[in-house]
Formats: structure tokens, sequence, C-alpha cells
């Protein structure tokens, strides 16, 4: 199908459920970082710019969309990447070997400076990882995408947002443009208290800080995120809530089954995306394997 036949939808989304507004094309940026600043111990923001977002980026609110980032090769510093033909099609270029990319939550979008952040959690294994470590002003990357805007529902009085530190992106974008009026409860799972990060917004947000080192994990739970979640008290209307959940894929299984069988949440009410998979490496988040019934 051409991507002009995809489906379009442009805000604000008050149908209730997630809605997608495809690209016209998909659209490859060279950018160069501009500045890090370390936000947390082990959490980095990166901010890029470059001659290609000049003609500003397809940034939309309450929309934590993914885009895909290209990374040099950590041995040879070749930063192989796709780039667009004009017959449409999109050969690597920049080296021999395959591209390296991972697929990022856009931080944030300053269209004035027309500056692009991305957040990269500091853990000290992964090519995205250690790159994000030593990025300094000048390095090159590449950002392909979006390919759409997810678009959230915004007629909920209540939103639950939970996820470990991957998730922190789009966790962090929910609570700062949920709709003013609205309740945000965010459960976030991070290594410690050093972790934590100030998030605010202008709906009413109650955050909860899940730490690891310290938070207890329940029988039979998988994750202290999903200890936290089974001791909330979710809205009495299960009508009210709509909930988005991010992370690493086995642990995020038991919490769609909470949020679906348990609280009640019907289909179109929730959320949940397997960012990575414990014990595989370059986990692709659109091969996720949660259960989807």
């Amino acid at each position: 199908m051409n991507r002009r036949e995809l489906p379009r939808f442009t805000g604000p989304n008050m149908t209730g459920e997630l809605q997608f507004n495809y690209m016209d094309r998909l659209i490859r940026r060279d950018l160069k970082v501009a500045r890090t600043e370390d936000i947390t111990p082990r959490y980095r923001r990166v901010v890029f710019v470059g001659d290609d977002l000049a003609d500003g980026f397809p940034f939309a609110n309450f929309s934590p969309d993914h885009v895909r980032v290209f990374f040099p090769h950590p041995d040879t510093g070749e930063l192989v990447a796709p780039r667009e033909q004009p017959d449409g099609s999109w050969p690597n270029e920049g080296g021999t070997g395959d591209p390296i990319h991972r697929d990022y939550t856009v931080r944030a979008w300053d269209p004035m400076a027309r500056e692009l952040s991305l957040d990269f959690v500091l853990h000290g294994h992964g090519v995205a990882g250690r790159w994000a470590q030593q990025a300094r002003p000048g390095d090159p990357l590449v950002v392909n995408g979006p390919s759409s805007n997810w678009r959230l529902p915004e007629n909920y009085p209540h939103y639950l947002a939970l996820g470990d530190e991957t998730a922190l992106p789009a966790l962090a974008r929910i609570i700062g443009e949920a709709p003013a009026g609205s309740h945000v409860t965010a459960l976030i799972e991070v290594a410690d208290a050093g972790e934590e990060q100030v998030l605010t917004g202008q709906a009413q947000v109650d955050l909860r800080w899940v730490h690891r080192d310290s938070a207890p994990v329940g029988e039979g739970h998988l994750s202290p995120l999903e200890t936290a979640l089974r001791a909330w008290t979710p809205p009495a209307d299960a009508g009210s809530l709509f909930a988005f959940a991010a992370g690493e894929t086995s642990s995020l299984k038991p919490i769609r089954r909470y949020l679906r069988n348990e609280i009640g949440l019907a289909k179109d009410q929730v959320v949940v995306d397997g960012y990575w998979k414990r014990g595989v490496g370059g986990f692709d988040h659109h091969d996720s394997d949660i259960d989807d019934n």
C-alpha cells in the first residue's frame, strides 16, 4: 500500500482510543550533537541540530511516537543508514556493514531553536548506551521517521502511565502533555532513588517512583513494578481510565493481563509496548510477543 493511502488522523483525539496519523513519506535526517545534559547519574539527554531540521519536525502533542536512530559502528566508526532514492528504494550508504539502529521516543522538539532531544539510559552495555556515554558536540547520527504520530486519546479523566527507565521519554511526555483537568498516575521503575526526575504537567499528577534496589517484589510477581501496580487503587469506574505501559517485554505480560482482566479495561483503553527483552540484544519492539487479546 502506498504511504499516502494509510490512515490519517489529526487531533485533538477525542475518540477514546489510540489513533495513528501516518506520514506521507519517511524522512531521513542527518543530525549532529549540539550538547548533552546529564539528568541523573544513569540518564543523559542528547540535543541534536542539523540542516535537515530546517523545515521542522512532525512533533505532535500527547503522541509519544518512535524514530529509528542509526548509530556508528563502535569499532569502525562507519555510520550506515538507508537513504531514499528517486525510484523509491532505500539502499544503505555510509559503509559496508549492516546498519545499527534502535527505536527511541522523541523527548522534546524546540521549533524555535530547531533542536531535537533524545534521552538515553547509561547502563554500560549496548551500542546506544555506550554511544550516548561518549557523545560529544559535533558527533553525527541519523534519525529516520517517525512513520506516524501515535495520537493518544485526550478525553479520559484518568490516565495510568507505567514502565521502567527505558520508557521514561514516553512516560514523561504523557505526564507533561496530558489534558488539563485530568489526573495522571505514573509508576516508574528505576535503579534507585538517585534516578528520580522532576516531572510535571498541566494535569494533576500522582508520581510514584519504584526503586529496584529496595522495592518489594510480591510472591509470583515478575517485577517490583507489577507489585506497585497491584498496590495501587484504580478509579471505581474502569471506563474512565486509559493506561499506557512500556519497558521489558516479559515483565509487561502479567501487567497487561492485570489491566485487562482484573481492573477490567477494554482493549482500546490499554497500550502496552515491549521496548526491550531481557537477554536479547538489539530487540525490535515491533516483534514484541505481549499478548494482544
